[in-house]
C-alpha cells in the first residue's frame, strides 16, 4: 500500500500575526508559549512581568525573568535593523538585564555577528540570544510556531567563567559549592536529562523550572546546618494564596510521593516553600557527593512529576 505524505508548509507571519505589539507579543506573553521559547534557548523557565514596559522615553516590548535575573524581549516580525539592535543595548542598561532576546524573522549576519561578539567579549553575566520564529502548517492543519536559536552563549565557556569566578572572587564554601552544582548538572544529563537546572553559580542553591509562574523548584546545600533539600519555592505577590492553595492537596500530594514534606509558610517573607530535606549532608565529604546526587536527582524527579500536574490546575 502507497503511503501518502504531506508537505510542510512555511507560512509567513503576518498571516498569524498582523501586529508585533497588538498580536505577537500578547502571544508570546502567555506561559505556554514563553516556555516553547525558553525550552529552544535553553533556559529552564521565562515568566513574563509586563509587557510595553516603559524604558525611558521608549517601550520594551516584554520584561521577563527566569527566576533570577532581568530578561529581556525585543520582537520584529521582519528582518532585523540597526535601530533595533541599539534600542535592544538600551532597554538592558535601562532594566539591568542580564539576558536578552532579540526575536525577528530573520537575522542580518552583521547582527548575528554583533550578538556573537557581545556574547564573547561581555562579562559572563551578560547573555545575548537571536532568534528567529518561524510558522508551518501541514495542509489544512493548525498553524505551528517554531523558534529557531541563531545565536547563544556558548554555555561550556559561561560556566568555565563562572567557575574560575568562584575560584578567585568566591570563599572556599562558595568553591566547592560551584562545584557541586556542576557535578549535579552532569548527573541530571546522564540520569534524568529531563530536569534542566539553571546556570549555575557559586552560591547555596539551585533553581530549576516547574511549568507554573509564581513558582519554581530549587535545590538548597546548607554547609551550616549540613543538610541538603530539595524545595518548591513560592515566590511573589501570590506565594501565600498560592501556598493555602496547594495546602489543599497536602495529603493527596504526600501519598503520591511515599514521603512527608516540610511545608514552611514562612510569615515573615514574601515567600513560601515545601521541603524534603537529606539531613546530615556535609558537602565538605566529597567521598559522599554520589549518594547526595542520586538523593537529589530522584527526588528532583518525584516532586516534578507529582506537583506539576497540580499546579497547573491552581488558580
Amino acid at each position: 500500500m502507497k503511503t501518502t505524505l504531506s508537505r510542510l508548509e512555511k507560512v509567513p507571519l503576518r498571516d498569524a500575526w498582523r501586529h508585533e505589539s497588538g498580536d505577537f507579543t500578547p502571544w508570546l506573553a502567555e506561559s505556554d508559549n514563553l516556555m516553547l521559547l525558553a525550552d529552544a534557548i535553553g533556559l529552564s523557565e521565562l515568566e513574563c512581568v509586563a509587557v510595553e514596559h516603559q524604558v525611558g522615553d521608549f517601550k520594551l516590548d516584554m520584561l521577563c525573568t527566569d527566576g533570577e535575573d532581568q530578561v529581556i524581549i525585543e520582537n520584529q516580525l521582519e528582518k532585523t535593523n540597526h535601530t533595533h539592535l541599539g534600542q535592544i543595548l538600551a532597554y538592558a542598561a535601562g532594566v539591568g538585564a542580564r539576558k536578552v532576546i532579540w526575536i525577528a524573522e530573520s537575522f542580518r549576519p552583521e547582527h548575528a555577528a554583533a550578538l556573537q561578539f557581545l556574547n564573547e567579549h561581555t562579562t559572563e553575566e551578560l547573555s545575548f540570544f537571536a532568534v528567529e520564529v518561524e510558522l508551518w502548517k501541514i495542509g489544512d492543519s493548525p498553524l505551528a510556531p517554531k523558534f529557531e536559536v541563531v545565536v547563544k552563549p556558548n554555555d561550556w565557556v559561561k560556566s568555565g567563567r563562572e567557575q574560575a569566578r568562584a575560584a578567585t572572587t568566591s570563599s572556599t564554601i562558595k568553591q566547592l559549592q560551584m562545584r557541586f552544582w556542576l557535578a549535579l548538572i552532569e548527573h541530571l544529563k546522564a540520569a534524568s536529562p529531563g530536569i534542566r537546572p539553571q546556570k549555575p553559580r557559586p552560591q547555596h542553591w539551585l533553581n530549576l523550572s516547574i511549568g507554573k509562574a509564581g513558582f519554581k523548584l530549587c535545590v538548597t546545600a546548607n554547609t551550616r546546618n549540613e543538610r541538603i533539600g530539595v524545595e518548591l519555592y513560592f515566590y511573589g505577590s501570590d506565594s501565600k494564596k498560592n501556598f493555602a492553595d496547594l495546602m489543599i492537596h497536602k495529603a493527596e500530594i504526600e501519598t503520591n510521593l511515599g514521603f512527608e514534606l516540610d511545608w514552611q509558610e514562612l510569615p515573615d517573607a514574601k515567600a513560601c516553600r515545601v521541603a524534603s530535606w537529606y539531613p546530615g549532608a556535609s558537602l565538605v565529604d566529597e567521598s559522599r557527593w554520589v549518594e547526595y546526587l542520586g538523593w537529589v536527582e530522584r527526588r528532583l524527579v518525584i516532586l516534578d512529576r507529582v506537583l506539576r500536574p497540580i499546579l497547573k490546575l491552581l488558580p
